[in-house]
């Protein structure tokens, strides 16, 4: 279908907005350096005194509009809900495909293939995890990642509107993953589908955050737990990256530095 002059830029523009609320709600001090297991994180907060200002403004956006829907969301039966999550991750599979390619990690890029073909085809594009079932387990992949892998630094944290809390190499993976689409931008039918991903991929995200952010709501500061718990995950995922092994790679973590 060619693309029409109706095609719904409200709705696209909606998804978009969506999408910075969920990056910003399940997005990190540690003094200097912080361990996890085998595995040690820094982050460097040089302008936390603003960082702090916007993280008040993104958790009231959070309080008052998104963590509402997605407990909303919740109380939908288990199925409804797995069919989305589905949905939503077979949609994006095709930007984790690419950066496994960038990442030089061939066996997590056949990986990512084969699932989005198999979930495409045989799973009701996507709603049923096909894939997994035969053994094809899900990852990770993104931009942020990528460039950790190829020895990319950190950079100093920075909390924007609605992005939420990041390291610098970081967030610029977060605006570049908005801006690249795998699909192109010729086809009105793929561009609902992806507002529809887009929408159910953020509603999906924030409501299995839920207990993980009312778990850090109760330290003593909100602020500091989420994002040396974010930086902790970020730090995995790199490392899960430069393993380059297909699945889900966990390090030993079970606790975030600063809660005291």
């Amino acid at each position: 279908m060619s693309r029409s002059s109706s095609t719904s830029p409200t709705a696209r523009s909606a998804a978009l907005v969506l999408s910075l609320l969920a990056a910003g709600a399940c997005s990190q001090r540690a003094h200097a350096t912080s361990a996890c297991g085998n595995l040690a994180y820094q982050v460097s907060d040089p302008l936390e005194p603003a960082n702090r200002a916007v993280f008040a403004f993104n958790r009231t956006v959070d309080d008052y509009l998104l963590a509402p829907v997605a407990r909303g969301y919740g109380m939908l039966p288990g199925f409804a809900r797995q069919g989305v999550h589905n949905f939503a991750n077979n949609f994006g599979e095709p930007k984790v495909f690419v950066n496994d390619l960038l990442q030089g990690n061939g066996d997590r890029a056949m990986t990512s293939l084969a699932r989005v073909i198999f979930n495409t085809t045989l799973g009701v594009a996507g709603v049923i995890d096909v894939a997994g079932k035969m053994g094809l387990s899900q990852h990770r992949s993104d931009f942020g990642q990528t460039f950790g892998v190829w020895g990319i630094a950190n950079g100093p944290t920075v909390e924007l509107p609605l992005l939420g809390t990041h390291n610098l190499r970081d967030a610029t993976g977060s605006v570049l993953s908005l801006a690249v689409d795998p699909f192109g931008d010729n086809s009105d039918t793929v561009d609902t589908l992806s507002t529809v991903a887009t929408a159910g991929h953020v509603v999906d995200s924030r409501a299995a955050a839920l207990p993980l952010t009312a778990w850090l709501q109760t330290w003593p500061d909100y602020y500091l737990a989420l994002r040396d718990y974010t930086a902790q995950q970020r730090n995995n995922l790199v490392a899960e990256g430069k393993a380059g092994k297909p699945g889900t790679w966990q390090a030993n973590c079970s606790q975030v530095t600063g809660h005291e």
